[in-house]
């Protein structure tokens, strides 16, 4: 089976590498550079707690079984493209400033409830906090690394990647893909993917009822060194809208959230918002250095939930609309969708991408 995919990030490479495992013969288009889009922005947190709350959604069960799959594809990525993807399984805490937020952690399942004092004896730079919720499980891998591992593990395994090759117009007839034309030529394959992250709403040549109904939701993010002899955090820390990531020799903030179309300017009120309130959680960090600055794109759904399946085009699937969460969904959403491909699976019902009129 000859397989197109439209998109390099990790959900592209992922499932074409996959795919190829499987005995498929995959090409990717991708219209700037493998896992320089939203992969490369992320912070890298496989974070079930953090992002799924103690809710009990199909999108949380996706976000368990996901978070399982992560320390074999890590290690299975790292064999495959002889390069680290930095996977550790360390731990986060869910950080409360008041009663009030503490309260609401009352229905969260699977954590260690911590008081203030414990609290900060995991993370001694929190300032003054109502407590913590200790969720051990949470990891975290290093997103830029994994793009790019990820691109070689692909083209090891046999996979075409053509880069700066953009996708502008798929070719339909009836209810099928018959070619993909880039600037340059046509493909044609037997399935094709598209999993182009916020740009996968914007394919030319398919029916509207087939095009997947994704937006670009823009987030910022900042990257502080410490002063000379001050250790990083040991451990991922949510709170006060924030989330702070320790990363080798650098702490990560972030993120904001703006509808703001395909800008993706960095600016001075995002940096300073992101500061103040990493701050609020660790007061130290008022002398730390502001190191990097960059913005991302992430593939936004009208529900916040991902398309992944099959669309409304017999031989066209989804593999976009992860939102915050293509890092963490990317093993499943791999599996999930190569087994879609190659053993006609049902589809999770939540994730159909058919589900919008």
């Amino acid at each position: 089976m000859k397989v197109l995919i439209v998109g390099g990030g990790v959900a592209g490479l992922a499932t074409g590498w996959r795919l190829i495992q499987a005995g498929a013969e995959v090409t990717i288009l991708e219209r700037a550079q493998p896992g320089h889009g939203a992969t490369w922005a992320a912070a890298g947190m496989i974070a079930v707690a953090g992002e799924m709350g103690g809710a009990q959604t199909p999108e949380a069960e996706f976000a368990q079984h996901s978070a399982a799959l992560w320390p074999a594809f890590a290690t299975d990525v790292e064999s495959a493209s002889g390069r680290p993807v930095r996977y550790r399984r360390d731990g986060a805490l869910m950080v409360a400033r008041t009663a009030a937020e503490m309260a609401a952690f009352e229905s969260w399942s699977g954590v260690e409830r911590l008081d203030a004092a414990a609290a900060r004896t995991r993370e001694p730079m929190l300032g003054e906090v109502a407590g913590a919720l200790w969720a051990p499980d949470e990891a975290q891998v290093d997103s830029r690394a994994l793009g790019q591992a990820l691109a070689v593990a692909f083209t090891r395994a046999g996979g075409a990647l053509s880069v700066n090759e953009a996708a502008v117009r798929f070719d339909v007839h009836g209810r099928q893909v018959t070619a993909v034309h880039s600037p340059f030529r046509a493909y044609e394959a037997d399935v094709y993917v598209i999993a182009a992250g916020a740009w996968s709403g914007g394919l030319g040549g398919l029916p509207l009822d087939a095009l997947p109904p994704v937006k670009p939701i823009k987030g910022e993010m900042i990257a502080v060194a410490p002063p000379a002899g001050v250790a990083l955090p040991q451990h991922v820390v949510w709170g006060n809208e924030v989330y702070l990531v320790p990363r080798t020799d650098r702490l990560l903030i972030g993120a904001t959230v703006a509808d703001v179309g395909f800008d993706t300017k960095i600016t001075d009120a995002a940096a300073d918002w992101l500061s103040s309130r990493a701050i609020g959680l660790m007061p130290a960090l008022a002398r730390w250095e502001v190191v990097e600055r960059w913005a991302g794109l992430r593939p936004g759904s009208p529900d916040d939930l991902p398309m992944l399946g099959r669309t409304r085009i017999d031989n066209l699937f989804a593999a976009t609309g992860q939102y915050r969460n293509g890092i963490l969904f990317a093993p499943a959403l791999a599996e999930n969708l190569s087994r879609l491909i190659l053993e006609h699976a049902a589809p999770i019902t939540a994730f159909d991408p058919r589900r919008f009129p």
